[in-house]
């Protein structure tokens, strides 16, 4: 790491005291504490104010820094874009913007449109209001619900929330935006906590798991639902990857009731689970797909909304109608940035076979974690896909009851104490915040990966004994 003063430290430290809302942060503790500045990033591994080594378990904190830090391809790809024009709103196109539109359809077979933003969040809302426009001009404004599924997270904005599985991020944000249904979750390890999945197993418990997706359905009334909006695997809600069987029932429910599928690849999209979209693990064919962090994994802010021709086709069937097109803007959609570094976090993840990577080495990681399963009783299910992986923590294999959230939080700290950062199910789900989770750069190698195993391991030694 390059060396900064320490006089000039200091000051950033305080300057970051004094003037810096954190996100999802309480800053009480910043009052006697210092906060973490993290200086300087390469490969996988980060330096803090202090020099302190750390490698990223986590890729920038939130599943973002797919190909890892100090990539200087990115860096220049951006700068030559920016001296030859940064930003124009997206009522024009740019050079970058349909170039890698032109790559990312070439990856999503049956999809064809983008339409850029700049967060995930801001993807989802685009969805929502192509659902809810849809409905106004087709379907006389009754298909207008739209469903979503508990433990599932869509973003933060208020209407991202209305669409939100996860109550703790929910609390004292409402009222809602009307219109938005829950749906149960379809995690098979606590399948005897649900009526429908109790006594339930694989393939039997993934169709009952869908099944009562379309009970809500008919309990609502298919003429009023518009869209399903589900994460191919859940992320921030503990890291779920659907039982087989799961998507395919899905995908008949879908189509059976003629409601368009969205699906949120704002974690899993451009590689994270061995695929450059999550849901391509599963054959399932999607009107909607949201992606935002990989991207351009955190060296740009863009976000996309991509839809089939189909749905494009909604929105321009009667040019003589005022209101008739998707009336809706971006205004960071226009910068050139975004997908300038998109394309070329692409072009590495290509070059350097990182999907093949992600493959073996989340293969090898899941074996370790049930390793750890083996010499902790604490784990009570190591899962995952590719490298997107939890751990999920217990007082009684038998009950399943989960830890003390405070207990999972100190496994944490121990790891990051010894310069691993980890994280784990955080404000989601109250009882429930009980799963690590882990989701290293695709670039990660065995002796990575053996690091963040064996801190984990170290760190559940010393907090559970």
């Amino acid at each position: 790491m390059d060396t900064i003063a320490p006089n000039d430290m200091t000051a950033i430290v305080e300057a970051d005291r004094a003037h810096i809302w954190h996100h999802l942060l309480p800053h009480k503790p910043l009052e006697t504490n210092d906060p973490r500045i993290i200086v300087e990033g390469k490969g996988m591994r980060v330096w803090d104010q202090k020099g302190k080594e750390h490698i990223d378990a986590v890729s920038g904190g939130v599943w973002t820094v797919n190909v890892g830090y100090g990539r200087v391809e990115i860096a220049d790809a951006v700068h030559a874009q920016l001296v030859k024009i940064n930003f124009f709103a997206q009522s024009a196109g740019s050079i970058p913007g349909s170039q890698f539109a032109e790559r990312l359809i070439s990856k999503m077979p049956g999809l064809s449109r983008v339409y850029f933003a700049n967060s995930g969040s801001e993807a989802n809302e685009k969805a929502f209001k192509m659902v809810r426009q849809i409905s106004a001009r087709h379907h006389g404004g009754k298909k207008h619900k739209i469903l979503f599924r508990h433990r599932d997270y869509h973003g933060t904005t208020i209407t991202a929330l209305s669409a939100g599985g996860q109550d703790q991020r929910n609390a004292q944000y409402g009222p809602f935006t009307p219109g938005f249904v829950s749906v149960p979750h379809c995690l098979e390890y606590r399948a005897h906590e649900q009526e429908f999945g109790k006594g339930l197993t694989g393939e039997d418990y993934g169709v009952a798991a869908a099944n009562a997706i379309e009970e809500v359905i008919l309990r609502e009334g298919p003429d009023t639902v518009g869209a399903l909006c589900l994460e191919p695997v859940t992320a921030g809600g503990g890291v779920i990857v659907p039982p087989k069987g799961y998507w395919e029932r899905v995908q008949e429910i879908c189509e059976k009731y003629q409601i368009l599928l969205h699906i949120d690849e704002v974690v899993c999209g451009v590689g994270r689970t061995g695929t450059w979209f999550g849901y391509q693990h599963y054959g399932v064919k999607p009107d909607f797909v949201t992606m935002a962090k990989g991207v351009a994994s955190g060296y740009a802010a863009i976000s996309c909304c991509v839809t089939s021709e189909k749905v494009f086709e909604m929105f321009k069937d009667d040019h003589a109608d005022p209101l008739g097109y998707f009336r809706d803007i971006s205004t960071f959609g226009g910068c050139t940035a975004g997908p300038a570094a998109a394309l070329a976090n692409m072009k590495i993840i290509e070059n350097e076979d990182l999907l093949e990577n992600t493959l073996r080495m989340g293969d090898y990681m899941l074996d370790q974690l049930k390793a750890l399963q083996d010499r902790h009783a604490v784990i009570g299910e190591a899962r995952g896909k590719g490298l997107f992986l939890g751990a999920e923590l217990v007082k009684d294999r038998h009950t399943r009851e989960p830890v003390a959230e405070k207990m999972v939080q100190a496994v944490v700290a121990d790891c990051m104490a010894q310069g691993t950062i980890i994280g784990a199910t955080n404000r989601s789900l109250d009882g429930y915040n009980n799963t690590l989770c882990f989701s290293p750069a695709l670039i990660a190698t065995k002796d990575d990966i053996d690091q963040i195993v064996s801190s984990v391991d170290s760190a559940l030694g010393r907090v559970f004994g």
